[in-house]
């Protein structure tokens, strides 16, 4: 004795298997490829050590280019900006930016990833700054160097130095 199946128990049957299969091959990626986290309250001398661990930082003057006002009459609303000087290639490139507020309760304020076909190394973003404070923009490049520049910025309340 055959039964028959229905069109629609036969789908319903074939998408329930595929989404099983997915799940069980995609959850161990996961495990294994967990990116770092963001949005900890941390000292900034903690989320360097998490992020970039012993790797030294240079001075990255030469070729980072940080735009952040010397004085923030808003801490809630301050733009910055950075620029590297790259060239962008398959082999050398800038991977990250990350922009850290030293005196916040969380520093890590700004990630960004880029690839080559960016073409060109900028980001800019409004941040977030507590309290009077260094800013620092921190350039990851694709083989894996370190470049730092850091500014002060001075928060005031209402206009008024502080």
């Amino acid at each position: 004795m055959s039964e028959a199946i229905s069109r629609r128990t036969m789908l319903g049957m074939l998408g329930a298997a595929a989404a099983a299969g997915t799940a069980a091959v995609a959850a161990p990626a996961r495990a294994q490829t967990a990116p770092p986290q963001f949005g900890l309250q941390e000292s900034v001398q903690d989320a360097l050590k998490r992020l970039f661990g012993s790797r030294p930082i240079k001075d990255g003057g030469a070729l980072v280019k940080l735009e952040v006002p010397p004085i923030a009459e808003n801490g809630a609303v301050v733009p910055v900006s950075v620029e590297v000087q790259s060239t962008m290639t398959a082999q050398n490139y800038v991977k990250h930016i990350y922009v850290i507020a030293d005196h916040n309760r969380i520093p890590v304020t700004t990630r960004v990833a880029l690839t080559p076909e960016a073409g060109h190394a900028f980001m800019g973003a409004n941040i977030r700054l507590g309290e009077t404070t260094d800013v620092r923009a921190i350039v990851e490049q694709s083989d894996g160097t370190l470049l730092q520049v850091t500014r002060e910025v001075k928060v005031t309340v209402g206009g008024c130095g502080g």
